[in-house]
């Protein structure tokens, strides 16, 4: 997501990326940020039969699994970086890094939580 994606922009993304390859969701926790207030954004809940909340402002715990999960995808893209001698050009710069970010997915998904005692692939899939 890009600060200058339109409402549109983000719905699409969230049907081709989300609803289309996972199950619906009851509710779906956002900020107030003027993209998700929309009409549009409205309508979309409308029609799936969901719920959408707002996040308080300055109050980012409220995201917490989602902060969490983000946190957690920083660092194996940093160890990516700075272990994967055979993505690294002449100089010791990793290129390409974006090309692998399937396989951390893959890899993130498969992994056991601590806080559920399952991989989040088998949650969502059963």
């Amino acid at each position: 997501m890009h600060k200058d994606d339109t409402a549109m922009d983000i719905a699409l993304l969230l049907w081709s990326r989300v609803i289309s390859q996972t199950v619906f969701f009851e509710n779906i926790i956002s900020d107030r940020d003027p993209k998700f207030t929309s009409a549009l954004w409205t309508n979309i809940h409308r029609f799936f039969a969901t719920k959408l909340s707002f996040s308080t402002a300055y109050h980012p715990q409220t995201d917490g699994l989602a902060e969490r999960l983000i946190q957690t995808l920083e660092d194996m893209i940093r160890r990516f970086c700075a272990y994967a001698s055979e993505f690294k050009d002449s100089d010791g710069f990793t290129q390409e890094w974006c090309t692998v970010i399937p396989a951390l997915e893959l890899a993130y998904k498969a992994s056991v939580s601590s806080s559920t005692g399952q991989a989040p692939a088998m949650l969502e899939k059963g």
